[in-house]
């Protein structure tokens, strides 16, 4: 397994931009590999390769919009 390193990091809602303080984690080539919500309130937004989150009181269809609008389409999950 490869050295991973995580780092905290302030990262606003995709939807209307309130910010939310995650632990996020890559590996030693630098790719992300994932990502921990420790503000109350926020949920992760997985499949864009990226630290993404919004608000829990936002619906899926919201979250979905916001964030194909700014990143494209989720690529698709290897596991």
């Amino acid at each position: 397994m490869s050295d991973v390193k995580a780092k905290g990091e302030a990262h606003g809602c995709i939807v209307c931009g309130k910010l939310y303080q995650l632990y996020v984690v890559h590996d030693s080539r630098g790719e992300y590999i994932g990502s921990k919500i420790m503000s109350a309130g926020g949920k992760e937004v997985k499949g864009y390769g990226r630290p993404l989150v919004a608000c829990e009181r936002h619906s899926t269809e919201e979250v979905k919009r916001a964030a194909d609008r700014v990143y494209g389409k989720p690529q698709e999950d290897d596991d």
